[in-house]
C-alpha cells in the first residue's frame, strides 16, 4: 500500500523492520492491519520524515514517554499526540495519571525500559504496566504513522487500532491556548 511516497507492507511479513518488543507484541497479540515501511534512519524524526516522504504532519503521531511520581512511586506512560499538536503534560496528563509530579522521561530511561530506539518508541510492545494515553485527534484518523521500535522503519496503522491497544485510554491531550 502506498502512503505518501512510501510503500508499506504487512508487518508480519517484514519482522526484520520491527523492534524486538514490537515484533513480539504483534505476534503475541495477533494484531492485524499493521503495515511497515523501511526509511532512512537519519530521517526518522518527524519534520525530516514528513518532508522527505511526503507525509502530512497531521498523520504523524508522536509517542511521548513521561515519568510520573507520587511519593516514592515512579511509573511511566506513553502519550500519543499528533505532531501538529502540543501535549498538556503538567495539566491533563499529570491529572490523568494521578501523579504529584510529572516530567518527560530521561532518554536513557525511556530507551532502556522500552527496549526501543530513541525517536522510534511506539506504544506497541511497551511494558504491560504502562498506561497509553491517546489523543482523541489521533484516535479519529483513518491512517497514522508511528514508530516501529527502530529508526529504520515506520508503522502505518489506524487511529482505532491505536485506541484499542491494551492499557490505552482516549482523551484530549492537547494543551489549550489562552
Amino acid at each position: 500500500m502506498k502512503f505518501g511516497n512510501l510503500e508499506f507492507s504487512t508487518a508480519q511479513d517484514y519482522v526484520e523492520l520491527l523492534g524486538v518488543p514490537v515484533k513480539n507484541a504483534i505476534q503475541a497479540g495477533n494484531l492485524q492491519d499493521i503495515l511497515v515501511s523501511e526509511i532512512d534512519p537519519d530521517l526518522s524524526d518527524t519534520a525530516a520524515f514528513c518532508e522527505k516522504y511526503d507525509i502530512k504532519p497531521e498523520n504523524a503521531v508522536n509517542c511521548v514517554i513521561v515519568q510520573a511520581k507520587r511519593g516514592e512511586n515512579i511509573w511511566y506512560a506513553a502519550c500519543m499526540i499528533p505532531a501538529t499538536q502540543h501535549i498538556d503534560v503538567n495539566g491533563i496528563v499529570r491529572k490523568q495519571l494521578d501523579a504529584k509530579k510529572i516530567s518527560f522521561a530521561p532518554i536513557d530511561t525511556a530507551v532502556n525500559l522500552s527496549k526501543m530506539e530513541f525517536g522510534a518508541i511506539t506504544p506497541i510492545g511497551l511494558p504491560a504496566d504502562w498506561h497509553i494515553l491517546v489523543d482523541e485527534n489521533a484516535a479519529e484518523l483513518e491512517q497514522i504513522i508511528i514508530g516501529s521500535g527502530i529508526r529504520k522503519s515506520k508503522l502505518l496503522i489506524s487511529g482505532s487500532l491505536l485506541a484499542s491497544l491494551p492499557n490505552a485510554k482516549v482523551l484530549s491531550l492537547v494543551k489549550s491556548s489562552l
